[in-house]
Parts: structure tokens; sequence; C-alpha cells
């Protein structure tokens, strides 16, 4: 599908600074049509050009190269691959590439062309497949908590130690977890952007796609179901812990914790992308979409480093000939 401007014919794409569906070319607001296209598994033809646009395995949503029009694959955002819910991007592009300019302005040796405008604008809008689980946890704990009091008196201390028997039994209720179910998103990076605030997720509407890329989920939720209970388990025994607070020691002695009526959901979360190449190696930077938060390492440059050294020595040198001088003439 396409989304075509019903005043001049553009692509009409969602703008997350005005949050609504926006035309680039008329500035239009709230005026797209939906167009169907002709597609299937390997690629598509154009609905707005009659171009052949190559789609990969699992994207959903890609531009089109020749009229620069974003397209969605109706067999991909539906049936088993209908999302559920979706946070818009919140971010433009160009905050985005601001935010940053801002966090790297003063890496000094960083390659010149690293913040130069034509690398920044290769950033692309991504929405990342997640699935969301939800259960339902009863934790049941016993253990021995103790209290000590110590109190001098002439020149002798004293300690007490008081037992006390520490029993919990919590219920404790998950919701909208977060996986990433992405082959092509590292793990270990979707966490670090993470978190999303999940109160913005919205029921799913392919109009937030247009001006993106996207991709289906490429991971059955069976998958990736052993991360998101991994982390119930630590939160869980983060609340506990909380909870049993005020001792100066905790012994367990039985602990169990119980899931039950669990669930999941299918949805798309907001990432910008930035892939700077540097010495025939990649430096990937992702921003959350949503928050602005940034990972990402900077690149270093050689030639930057030995300039500033040199730059420095020679700096250096000046300076002791002009000690040297001052000195010879007094």
């Amino acid at each position: 599908m396409f989304f075509r401007c019903k005043n001049c014919g553009g692509n009409v794409v969602y703008s997350p600074e005005r949050h609504k569906m926006f035309c680039p070319y008329c500035e239009s607001e709230q005026r797209e049509e939906r167009a169907e296209g002709d597609n299937n598994a390997e690629m598509t033809i154009c609905p707005n050009c009659g171009g052949e646009v190559k789609v990969g395995a699992h994207t959903s949503a890609t531009r089109c190269a020749y009229c620069d029009s974003y397209l969605i694959f109706n067999e991909r955002v539906e049936g088993q691959y209908a999302p559920r819910m979706i946070i818009p991007f919140q971010l433009g592009k160009e905050t985005c590439k601001k935010s940053i300019r801002e966090k790297f302005k003063k890496c000094l040796f960083a390659p010149v062309d690293f913040l130069s405008e034509v690398r920044l604008d290769s950033m692309e809008g991504i929405y990342v497949p997640y699935w969301f689980f939800g259960y339902d946890v009863r934790c049941v704990f016993q253990g021995e908590g103790t209290k000590l009091r110590t109190w001098r008196s002439d020149d002798k201390e004293y300690t007490e130690t008081s037992y006390y028997a520490v029993n919990r039994d919590m219920s404790i209720r998950f919701r909208n977890i977060p996986v990433d179910a992405s082959e092509a998103m590292p793990d270990d990076v979707m966490e670090l952007v993470a978190p999303f605030d999940y109160g913005q997720l919205e029921a799913f509407k392919p109009e937030y796609m247009s001006g993106f890329y996207s991709e289906k989920y490429n991971m059955a939720p069976g998958v990736v179901e052993g991360r998101a209970k991994k982390r119930v388990d630590e939160d869980t025994g983060k609340l506990m812990r909380e909870n049993i607070a005020g001792y100066h020691s905790v012994r367990t002695i039985r602990q169990d914790i119980q899931t039950g009526n669990s669930e999941v959901s299918y949805g798309l979360l907001p990432v910008w992308k930035y892939i700077y190449h540097y010495r025939d190696k990649e430096y990937p930077f992702y921003v959350n979409g949503q928050t602005g938060k940034i990972v990402g390492t900077a690149p270093i440059s050689r030639g930057r480093v030995w300039l500033y050294a040199g730059t420095l020595w020679a700096c250096l040198t000046a300076g002791f000939l002009m000690v040297g001088l001052l000195v010879m003439l007094l």
C-alpha cells in the first residue's frame, strides 16, 4: 500500500513533529488516500511510479529507490503478522541529527565527516518488531532475618542479635514486557536503547509506518520468551528484597516463584539508525525514536590523533625555545 496526497498526488508520510499525516510536497495535513499495488514475496511494483522494488525476506515497509515513496506491504502487516500496537515516532530525523551532534561534538579525534550533514542524512527511521509478554506471578518466601543492637557499658561493648521469621506471599502482575523479535537488531543494543514509555502504546495503524522502514517479526515468541522470563525473575527478586528490607541480614529458607496466566502480543517500537563507515568498518548508532536516548561509540581517526599530537609537540617546542631565549637575554 501507499498513501497518496489528495491535493498534489505526492507521498504523504507520518510527521513525528506534527503527530499527524503530512505531505512534504504541498504541506497539506491529513489529506491522504490509500493506494494499493501488486506485490509478491520478492519484489513489488511501486503504485506511484511503477518501478520494481526489491524486498527483503522480512521487510514490511521500505522506500522506492526511483520516486522515494514509502511502501507498506499488506501481507506483512495483516493476518498473522498484524501488529496489535505501536508507539509512533515522537522524534523526527532533524531532531535526532541535532542530538547526535550535541552528544559527540567534543570527540576531538572523530573523523572530520563523522557529523557532516551528508553522513547524518543517511539516518533511517525503523519500526522494530517486539513481542510483549505478560504474566501473573506468585512468590512465596520463607526466611530468617536478624537485627543487631550494639551498646557500650563501661569499657565493654555488647551486641544483641534478635532473630525473626520472615514470611512473604506476593502476587505480582507483569504486563507488556518487551523483547525484540528481529534477528537484524542486536539484543544487547536494543536493551540499551530501552526503556520506552509504554503508556504511549496505541492501536496499530499502517499510516504510522509511512515515511519509515520496518520489518515483520522473524523470531517466534517461544524463541525469545526466555529473555522475558529472566527479566520477570530478576524484577520479582528485586521487589521481594525491597519488601523484606530493614534487617541486618536475611537467610533464605525457601523461595518459590510460580508464573501463570501468560499472554503475548505483537507490536512495533521506533528506532533511528545511523551507520557510519570508516576504514572498512561499520560504526552503528541507534536513537530511541521516542525518548532520544543514543547508543553508539564514535570512531577514532588516527590521522587526527597524530595531527593533534604534532600540534601539541610543536607548541611545547616553541614554548621551550621562548623560555630559553628569555633565559639567555636575562
